[in-house]
């Protein structure tokens, strides 16, 4: 159990259950990333701490990496750590970036871009952390911002094999219902 008094919001759990990673609100620092291991001791750590703001933070299926998004270069962006850190980071997006989702065998990472399109790209399994460029899948129509300093909405999800998606869209092709307005309707009540 967490005992705390900083806004908190659970993200993700490590795929052996041994660790969630959350996001947690600090005066200094913004939003950070943390740690809480579900073994042991149980204390939370800071996995992500920085001047910015970092969260959205997901586990990869082998439970290697850590991506998330930050806005620490001024713009909301998706990083990848490994896990536990070592103090190495990768940028992966490049024209805004937010809601990180691992395909479920780890070979691609998707989030939303710029524009709000869903946005794909390959990862090399190994020692290493290795990605390739970019790949534009479809456009979104959300509703609400897509990431801010506590980003709680979820607004799309992934299939296991990284073909299908769940997306919450705003759907507006309904025509407006008709309004009728009623003059002296008190002169009805008298009859």
């Amino acid at each position: 159990m967490l005992n705390t008094t900083s806004d908190t919001h659970p993200d993700d759990w490590s795929p052996d259950g041994r660790y969630l990673v959350f996001d947690r609100r600090d005066v200094n620092t913004g939003q950070d990333l943390w740690i809480l291991p579900l073994v042991g001791d149980r204390k939370p750590f800071p996995f992500v701490q920085t001047r910015g703001n970092e969260g959205e933070g997901q586990f990869s299926p082998d439970g290697r990496w850590i991506a998330y998004a930050s806005d620490e270069s001024g713009t909301w962006q998706v990083y990848v750590q490994p896990f536990p850190a070592n103090g190495a980071k990768w940028q992966v997006s490049t024209e805004g970036g937010a809601e990180p989702r691992w395909r479920r065998d780890g070979k691609e990472l998707f989030y939303i871009g710029g524009q709000r399109n869903l946005t794909a790209i390959s990862i090399e399994k190994g020692k290493e952390f290795r990605f390739g460029s970019a790949k534009r899948l479809f456009s979104t129509q959300f509703v609400g911002p897509l990431a801010s300093s506590w980003a709680a909405v979820k607004h799309y999800a992934v299939t296991a094999d990284g073909q299908r998606f769940l997306v919450n869209t705003a759907i507006d092709d309904t025509p407006d219902a008709p309004i009728t307005v009623v003059l002296n309707w008190t002169a009805a009540l008298k009859q």
